[in-house]
């Protein structure tokens, strides 16, 4: 019976990644960590308030005997600064996967990164700069079980605000041009999926690309 850690359950991608841990007869307890309250009951459940994902001195027990840690929290370029894009992208996971290793050595570790993520760190481009960046942070803390997931377009299967016209319009478009685009894209379900199936299955291969996520 696995011990589940999530951070961004109530995003996107974190939200299908907790149905699914909360699902699985498999998984004994699933901790998540918010900023604030969820609107989710469960038995598994253990919700931690929790609003400094750069300092978890005050909640280093929660993150004992931990067996796998699925990271969703992402933000869009465009959205933020660059200061707070790097901050969320690469300072957050990065203090995470250190006191997570430290007080659950055994750990598996699975991070939502993104197509395009320039393992050189040598683009131009924040986006894959900073993805790059935080990828190779947490190949260097040699975990047992690393899995980095970067999928092209996200369809989110459940409505939401959209963060932007172009997103507003990939939404529109998904369905019709979905052959087109099958390669490139992937819907949050299929995402979440994937990664639970990785983890459990103790499936050692680093990176999995938008195709690998799909197949």
């Amino acid at each position: 019976m696995k011990n589940v850690l999530i951070f961004g359950a109530s995003g996107m991608v974190g939200s299908e990644v907790l149905t699914l841990c909360l699902e699985n007869s498999s998984i004994n307890n699933v901790t998540v960590f918010v900023r604030k309250p969820m609107d989710i009951k469960h038995k598994k459940l253990n919700e931690i308030i929790h609003d400094d994902y750069v300092n978890f001195d005050s909640t280093k027990e929660h993150l004992k005997d931990i067996d796998i840690c699925f990271y969703c929290i992402g933000v869009y370029t465009g959205t933020v600064s660059k200061e707070e894009f790097n901050r969320v992208t690469i300072d957050m996971p990065f203090e995470l996967a250190k006191i997570l290793k430290s007080e659950s050595s055994q750990v598996t570790f699975s991070l939502l990164s993104g197509a395009g993520a320039d393992s050189t760190e040598k683009s131009r481009v924040l986006f894959a700069k900073a993805k790059g960046i935080a990828e190779n942070k947490l190949i260097d803390l040699s975990f047992k079980q690393l899995n980095i997931f970067r999928p092209g377009y996200i369809y989110p299967v459940k409505p939401r605000i959209e963060p932007n016209i172009w997103y507003k319009i990939f939404r529109l478009v998904y369905k019709p041009l979905k052959s087109i685009l099958k390669n490139s894209s992937v819907t949050s379900e299929q995402l979440a999926a994937k990664m639970v199936n990785v983890a459990l299955e103790g499936n050692k291969q680093l990176i999995f690309e938008n195709k690998e996520i799909l197949e």
